[in-house]
């Protein structure tokens, strides 16, 4: 129906100031459902564990950048790919793209949708033409018709109880945690990196004090020899010198096996075929080593610094977020339609003014009736919000756990290290008394394949206390959540 110009613009008036009160309503109502909180844990007040040495940085710039403290070039290096090239920080950073997606979503329904459409139909039907009395005169005609439309149909549901609101905290939060998982895989990839390659430089040395004292022991077994020739020495001797090298020389291969393994991790762990790292690790170089002092700080530190607490705690807010979503259900729902377009029965005039149609106003919805469906969305909602709050105490409590194992590994792995050097002293005399002693008749060889047999187990066990010792101090900065900075974040 087509109205006069002042009953068309004073009936869109009422129908604007309709909507524009139920705009005014959906922006400042409510948001049902809870707020979130940050969880309240409690935690202890200072380290149950002997504390290592005093960190002689800023402790964010210590944590952030905590390998640079073993001053190993190739480690620096190694760890710059790794950040730039790994697969698994890839994958987590293409999961934060997928979050601000989703967001925009949650968001997108905070606006109006409107769709353009246009069609053109053509018809026939058979009609009786009336002979004038008002009765058909028995005779049909067939009568084609055309029709043209084109037009823009809206809606727009109101956020009037915060529904969608919550719908975008909720997707705010998830990204949040996206961003967090990042850390978190930053953090672990760090690490991983470190200990593959203090691994690496532990078997490398391992390796040499094997082949040292393979040659030690050869050459103990070729005096052994030459003195059974000359009638000084018995068969025994000489059979247990060779078997002695012999045992050594077995222990090499392996050795080199899990060196050459561990150069493999690490080409994996930078996104590079395995072993694209072979000719550029295979020159052995010291384990690196740092002194075990860190920027401890207090427990209350871990809730802010660790981000798989952080991600836990943002999977938290949206789970509460959820169930103001899940609450929206219950109340009515408003929108506002409407549509404009043309229509005409031939295409010349399809496009004239005369030929509008329009139609616009509010509507309302409201479940009623559902079998308790909604009330059993808001329960798994609320459910699911204390299993995030378990997860987060769980969480809490096993970063603590991670701190407390570092810090006694480290302390005793130093004491360790430490009897270990006095070790290796004493053993490396004895081998040289006990050849001395051989040589001149003065003891049997007995004596000098205990001391070289101690020397090598000595040596072995103090590069590899060398190598926990480093790892451990790794471990700490892992658990304090050392290796991100939001500096460096894409």
């Amino acid at each position: 129906m087509l109205y006069p110009n002042h009953v068309f613009s004073q009936r869109l008036r009422t129908i604007l100031a309709w909507m524009i009160l139920l705009c005014l309503a959906a922006s400042s109502g409510c948001a049902v459902g809870p707020d979130f909180k940050s969880p309240d844990m409690p935690v202890p007040a200072g380290w149950a564990g002997p504390p290592p040495l005093p960190a002689v940085t800023p402790a964010e710039q210590d944590l952030a950048r905590w390998w640079t403290v073993f001053d190993d070039k190739m480690l620096q290096s190694l760890i710059q790919q790794a950040v730039e090239s790994n697969l698994d920080l890839k994958f987590a950073e293409a999961r934060i793209r997928q979050a601000r997606a989703v967001r925009g979503i949650a968001e997108s329904f905070l606006g109006p949708t409107i769709d353009a459409t246009g069609s053109y139909q053509r018809s026939e039907a058979s009609v009786s033409p009336s002979n004038g009395t008002g009765r058909s005169n028995g005779n049909t005609i067939s009568v084609t018709t055309n029709q043209y439309f084109a037009g823009f149909d809206a809606a727009w549901e109101l956020d009037i109880f915060g529904g969608v609101r919550r719908s975008i905290e909720a997707a705010d939060a998830d990204l949040q945690a996206s961003v967090e998982s990042r850390r978190d895989v930053l953090v672990t990839l760090t690490a991983e990196v470190a200990r593959n390659y203090i691994d690496l430089r532990a078997f490398q040395q391992r390796i040499s004090i094997a082949r040292r004292n393979l040659e030690a022991q050869k050459h103990s077994a070729k005096l052994t020899r030459q003195r059974f020739e000359a009638g000084l020495a018995s068969g025994l001797d000489v059979a247990n010198a060779e078997a002695q090298a012999a045992t050594t020389a077995a222990v090499i291969p392996l050795l080199e096996a899990s060196a050459r393994q561990t150069i493999y991790s690490l080409g994996v762990l930078l996104g590079l075929p395995p072993a694209a790292l072979v000719q550029e690790l295979a020159q052995a170089l010291a384990i690196p080593t740092a002194p075990p002092s860190a920027p401890m700080g207090v427990p209350s530190d871990l809730l802010r610094r660790r981000p798989d607490i952080r991600q836990a705690e943002a999977g938290i807010h949206a789970a509460t977020a959820r169930i103001g979503v899940s609450e929206a259900d219950l109340y009515p729902k408003f929108m506002i339609t409407g549509s404009i377009g043309v229509r005409a029965s031939d295409f010349g005039s399809w496009l004239d003014w005369s030929n509008r149609l329009w139609s616009i106003g509010p509507g309302v919805t409201w479940r009623v009736f559902d079998m308790g469906r909604i009330r059993s969305d808001i329960a798994q909602q609320e459910a699911l919000q204390e299993q995030s709050l378990i997860a987060f105490q769980k969480t809490v409590l096993t970063a603590l756990q991670e701190v407390e194992d570092a810090l006694i590994s480290l302390s005793k792995e130093q004491e360790h290290r430490e009897a270990l050097v006095d070790a290796v002293a004493f053993n490396q005399k004895a081998v040289d008394l006990s050849i001395k002693l051989y040589t001149e008749g003065q003891t049997d060889f007995l004596n000098v394949l205990q001391a070289q047999r101690s020397l090598f187990v000595t040596e072995e066990a103090l590069a590899q206390s060398t190598r926990t010792l480093s790892t451990n101090l790794v471990a700490l900065y892992k658990a304090l959540g050392g290796g991100w900075d939001t500096r460096d974040e894409p």
